[in-house]
């Protein structure tokens, strides 16, 4: 669809719907929220910088304070599959790099590297070397870190698969294909389960299709199967690719973008696992130009919930070499504006949230959700106004009325998301603000005052503004 399509397709849908009923219960199609939907993968050979940033600890837990439950978080990547586990060595990791803005290309690791790791709060998945086919190796890593971790919740083994070729070692200089990958996990999984369990996340694919692999591995390798993963990034920043905000952030392509991983996710539940995004995020290589902006915190928001409609049970996104990572939410001494996605969604989200539907038809720039209690009763709703505006000419602004409402007259609160426009960005010293004046100060601790805004209710119905690039959340 092209972008004035999409734009026509909205002012249609206002015109005709200038009024959203409310339902009073979860419509077909709500989705049940997992507390850690919104969850944190963090490059292999990075974790152990990052538990010395001072946002890391503080960055999560309020992610946590708003949702219940703390956020998960895979520790994997590519450069899981470069590294070797040393028993004796002192350090968490060793490698050499010519910039710190590199990536190793070989390093080992270490048993401290688990006791770091052990020290998060929620469940963590480790992401283990296959690509260099050293079975041996990958278990007794996975054995320390079973032995250190009581927080472990699943073990990949090899990141990326799909990406490898007939010169990896573990193509043992056959040719490479999905399906000789699926014959390798299922050894694999097989072999290594009686030492650490049936703990194994599965596929972990970019480009191939997971359900393959649910529907191939055979029945004695997905009994140790305990969740499949599928990597997801809208767009690609690799090799000098072009990015669009405009595309990211809008309603109508995320909504049709999703759509691609329902049947995966279908297969995943059919099986009897959980089927996570298990390192997602805006555009691969780094992120490019669009990530560190507000657009991409906005798509954060969008995208978190329309993934959960399709059948996702968590979000990890992805976090890479420190102070050379465009889409990270936090690094030395810095919170970037998609974080305040993250929050504003985990908000709406609730301790309390239980279950979500989208309200609107999916068409248009504008998204509206609700969320419901598990005894059935709305509690929120969220208006986000996907509307690319980059600062210049006349900010459009999208009115929404709700009716059916249980409470006839009176006021009720809601909190605005904003920014000067969708490309602003908090390390360039722009004001994105949560409730008027909340921020994240550079270790993530909270600033400012979060304030709601009176919306006046009449005959069961209310209605709220939203500029273009801005988002709202009404508490019922």
């Amino acid at each position: 669809m092209t972008r004035l399509a999409i734009i026509l397709a909205g002012l249609l849908w206002l015109c005709e719907t200038n009024a959203i009923a409310v339902p009073s219960t979860p419509p077909a199609g709500a989705a049940s929220v997992d507390p850690s939907l919104v969850s944190v993968s963090i490059e292999f050979f990075a974790f152990p910088g990052y538990t010395q940033l001072s946002g890391t600890n503080t960055c999560l837990a309020n992610l946590a304070s708003l949702r219940g439950a703390p956020p998960a978080v895979r520790i994997g990547g590519t450069t899981q599959d470069r590294a070797t586990y040393d028993p004796n060595l002192q350090s968490a990791v060793n490698y050499t790099v010519a910039s710190p803005a590199d990536a190793p290309a070989s390093l080992t690791y270490g048993p401290s590297f688990f006791t770091l790791a052990s020290q998060l709060k929620g469940d963590v998945t480790i992401g283990l070397n296959r690509q260099l086919n050293n079975q041996n190796n990958s278990l007794s890593a996975g054995s320390r870190a079973k032995q250190s971790m009581r927080n472990l919740f699943a073990i990949e083994l090899g990141n990326e698969p799909d990406s490898y070729s007939s010169s990896s070692p573990i193509a043992s200089g056959k040719g490479w294909s999905q399906s000789a990958d699926i014959s390798t996990e299922g050894s694999w999984f097989t072999e290594m389960a009686p030492t650490l369990g049936n703990i194994f996340q599965g596929a972990v694919y970019l480009s191939w299709n997971t359900r393959n692999l649910v529907t191939s591995i055979g029945s004695a390798a997905l009994k140790t199967i305990k969740t499949i993963s599928r990597h997801s990034y809208p767009q690609s920043a690799c090799g000098g690719s072009s990015t669009n905000l405009p595309d990211l952030m809008g309603h109508a392509g995320i909504v049709s973008y999703v759509t691609q991983y329902k049947a995966e996710a279908t297969a995943a539940h059919g099986a009897g696992k959980k089927f996570f995004l298990g390192e997602t995020n805006s555009a691969t290589c780094g992120g490019g130009g669009i990530s560190p902006t507000f657009g991409a915190g906005l798509w954060i928001i969008d995208y978190v919930l329309q993934s959960a409609l399709i059948g996702t049970d968590r979000l990890y996104f992805h976090h890479g070499t420190i102070g050379n990572c465009a889409y990270c939410w936090w690094g030395q001494n810095a919170v970037y504006s998609p974080y305040y996605g993250a929050v504003f969604v985990s908000e709406f989200l609730g301790t309390d949230g239980a279950k979500m539907a989208m309200l609107d038809n999916g068409s248009s720039d504008l998204a509206v959700y609700a969320v419901y209690s598990s005894s059935n009763t709305p509690l929120r709703l969220l208006v986000l106004n996907s509307e690319y505006f980059d600062g210049t000419g006349t900010r459009g602004s999208a009115s929404v009325s709700f009716t059916g409402l249980s409470t006839s007259s009176g006021t009720k609160q809601a909190k605005r998301l904003t920014a000067p426009n969708a490309t602003s960005r908090v390390d360039q010293g722009a004001a994105v603000t949560i409730g008027g004046s909340g921020a994240f100060g550079t270790n993530c601790a909270k600033t400012g005052n979060e304030n709601t805004e009176p919306v006046a209710v009449s005959g069961n119905a209310l209605t709220v503004s939203v500029r273009a690039s801005e988002a709202l959340i009404v508490y019922l």
